[in-house]
């Protein structure tokens, strides 16, 4: 790293914080900290969640994984596979409904329908998940940056953790969207600059396409993920991945929330199309960042001996060294700096949203408004998360996988909830906490005691169990019956009414699955 580089990193970073400036100046209470007033553009949103699953670990993991990975190669392409058809669910079931009840915790939802309890339950549940989560992505984020930056590990951590809790403090959810946007943009510009001076090195793109293994270009395994061991099992992504979609796009605060932030529900609906299209492309462009890596790779010693036999993660922040030039590296590793930043800062505003939302306003509702107890809210949550990302070194290295799984573990479970409280009047209280208990419980005997089932079927099977439970139960003669409020529970019809105008947006979307599926059996 030359001082022209720095020079690029720290004016990014510093332009971070004066956009936040600009952004919160106006802000007066806590519906413009966390909604930002209700009053972002649709485009920016779906960009801004497109980001944040575009954070440092996947922007390093996915092109490792296509280029050296063992057992990898365009089987990622498999992840995509549901999002179109979960945007729909999202689309029809949860997120306008959310919208027009201008909602800013998604857990309020629950104590409308269900009661405090429900609420509660579940909100807890994602601080827990969703700080722990949120610590080794900073902490692995971390790792990468400080080989790629030359810089000791602790001041990596240290740097996305002050940075993101002054400019996030500042701007609240508009700079975390805006922010983002810019990432995005960096980031793929920073992809494309990589593919064209990689073509250029090996001689054109048709050498650097023809350089890739032909076993790795086989995108679809056609396993099961009940006991065959396959870690890409295409029927497991297909309907698991569905519900995890569902789950995370339609009731995961850190998601939900900017979509709250819209200005109206059919907004909303434009953003995740966004995102349910978008996201495909981006997927191939880090496939091709992968194959670029790899054909570079191939001919380079020089680059093939930095990077650990057992760590290809290394892969591609060596490359970017390797193959740009000074200033040009320094923008993308300034991306990457916000891409890192970008998981954390969306975590950390949506910390900060349940914590006061669902918790300290109902014991002091003297704080509903009161902007300054959000932003202490967001400080805390930034120095927690933080904290623990300095721990995580301690705990093994299989705890991002455990924690891809405790996610899994209560998906399905927390849609059911939602689902069941959306779509029947007769579901009550004690049935949907006993079926959230029923659906986690049972996700945890399958990772127990039947780890032959691959995680991603926990989302369809919580949320199967939790469903029927919570059914059953508040049918039983000494389960009390329930009247919610007409405007928190849908008839089917109601909905369908809801969803005439739609029609051709969701014929769209089931259209490209459909093209999606058929690039990935064709490859």
């Amino acid at each position: 790293m030359t001082l022209v580089d720095w020079f690029v990193i720290v004016a990014y970073l510093a332009g971070l914080i004066v956009l936040s400036i600009y952004l919160g100046r106006n802000q007066k209470n806590q519906d413009d900290y966390y909604v930002g007033g209700r009053n972002i553009s649709w485009w920016a949103i779906g960009l801004s969640t497109m980001a944040t699953q575009t954070s440092a670990i996947s922007f390093i993991s996915v092109p490792a994984f296509v280029a050296l990975k063992e057992g990898g190669g365009l089987t990622w392409l498999q992840y995509e596979l549901a999002l179109p058809l979960a945007m729909i669910a999202v689309m029809v079931f949860l997120i306008p409904l959310f919208r027009e009840l201008e909602l800013i915790s998604v857990y309020e939802y629950l104590e409308h329908r269900f009661g405090p309890s429900a609420r509660s339950l579940v909100s807890a549940v994602f601080l827990l998940s969703r700080g722990l989560a949120t610590g080794v992505v900073v902490y692995s984020s971390g790792i990468v940056l400080s080989v790629a930056l030359s810089i000791p590990l602790w001041s990596t951590i240290l740097l996305i953790g002050v940075i993101t809790i002054i400019y996030d403090t500042i701007g609240g959810i508009s700079m975390v969207i805006y922010s983002d946007v810019i990432q995005m943009g960096v980031l793929v510009g920073g992809i494309i600059v990589c593919i064209l001076f990689t073509a250029d090195y090996v001689g054109g793109i048709t050498e650097m396409l023809a350089s890739f293994p032909e076993h790795r270009l086989t995108a679809a395994d056609f396993s099961t993920g009940f006991g065959d061991s396959s870690e890409v099992p295409f029927w497991g992504f297909l309907f698991g991945g569905f519900f995890l979609y569902t789950a995370y796009y339609g009731t995961d605060q850190s998601q939900v929330q900017r979509e709250l932030s819209s200005k109206s529900a059919a907004e909303v609906k434009k953003s995740l199309i966004l995102t349910g299209v978008a996201r495909f492309p981006l997927t191939l462009l880090y496939i091709l960042m992968g194959i670029a890596a790899l054909s570079v790779y191939n001919i380079a010693p020089d680059l093939a001996s930095v990077v650990p036999a057992d760590n290809p993660d290394y892969l591609i922040p060596e490359f970017i060294m390797y193959i740009l030039p000074s200033g040009v590296r320094a923008l993308l590793f300034a991306a990457l700096l916000a891409a890192a930043m970008s998981s954390l800062d969306s975590a950390l505003n949506s910390l900060s949203a349940v914590t006061v939302r669902d918790f300290l306003n109902k014991w002091r509702p003297e704080t509903a408004q009161n902007l300054n107890v959000g932003k202490l809210a967001t400080v805390f949550w930034g120095i927690v998360v933080t904290g623990f990302a300095f721990m995580v070194g301690n705990i093994s290295d299989t705890v991002i996988e455990a924690i891809n799984k405790i996610g899994s573990t209560f998906y399905g479970p927390i849609l059911a909830a939602f689902l069941v409280g959306i779509l029947s009047k007769r579901v009550n209280t004690k049935g949907v906490i006993t079926g959230i208990i029923a659906g986690v419980g049972f996700n945890a005997y399958l990772w127990l005691a039947h780890p032959e089932v691959y995680w991603m079927w926990w989302n369809l099977i919580g949320c199967t169990v939790t469903f029927v439970m919570a059914y059953l139960f508040s049918f039983l003669p000494f389960a009390e019956s329930v009247k919610p409020k007409e405007k928190y529970s849908l008839s089917i019809s109601q909905i369908l009414q809801r969803e005439k105008g739609w029609g051709a947006s969701y014929l769209m979307l089931i259209g490209y699955f459909l093209l999606i599926l058929a690039v990935v059996l064709w490859l």
